[in-house]
């Protein structure tokens, strides 16, 4: 067995600081919000459901185009804006026979730029 060492960042011995724990434990959300937080996460964590954000950026699409903009299938489209739907990112409308979507919440947009500006930041570093 390897003897675990601190320049490999693990603690050699077991040493509780009460205070600071305390005040960690405190600071941590409930089960249920932190199962909430994932789930959220996961949504988002598709590619598909990213691009449909960053395509109804300041439009406002019908499923068939955004379909044609992403190019998948008009299914694979509407299982994607369902999820978003649940998570209140976007919202439509209907005209007719048509369904049309925009951004919601501008926050899962915003989102989306500041993962990929943290990203881009360090490829670049």
């Amino acid at each position: 067995m390897r003897k675990r060492r601190v320049s490999e960042g693990i603690c050699e011995v077991d040493c509780i600081d009460g205070p600071r724990a305390a005040e960690a434990r405190a600071a941590l959300p409930s089960e249920e919000e932190s199962r909430a937080i994932a789930e959220a996460i996961k949504v988002l964590a598709h590619s598909g459901r990213l691009r449909v954000l960053r395509a109804l950026e300041g439009r406002e699409l019908c499923v068939c185009d955004l379909a044609h903009v992403l190019g998948i299938s008009l299914s694979g489209t509407s299982a994607q804006l369902k999820e978003l739907r649940r998570l209140g990112a976007v919202e439509f409308r209907t005209q007719g026979k048509l369904a049309y979507y925009r951004i919601a919440d501008p926050f899962w947009l915003e989102l989306t730029y500041t993962v990929s500006e943290k990203l881009h930041g360090a490829v670049s570093s």
